[in-house]
């Protein structure tokens, strides 16, 4: 079952980190995929992310 991360834009870029990368590890093969899943904007989930200094590293599909 895929997570609600629909209200990422007012999370903590801390706490989102943790579950983007759960989802990512658990239920979807990319960015990309994730992104799609949940109908997200993708400038604006790498932007608040960053905002806790994490990028996503496509390798190992997960941000840090």
């Amino acid at each position: 079952m895929a997570m609600d991360l629909s209200s990422f834009q007012t999370m903590d870029p801390h706490l989102l980190v943790g579950l983007v990368n759960t989802e990512l590890r658990n239920h979807c093969d990319s960015l990309e995929d994730l992104v799609a899943t949940h109908g997200l904007d993708h400038e604006s989930l790498i932007e608040r992310l960053s905002q806790g200094d994490y990028a996503y590293q496509p390798d190992q599909n997960q941000f840090r």
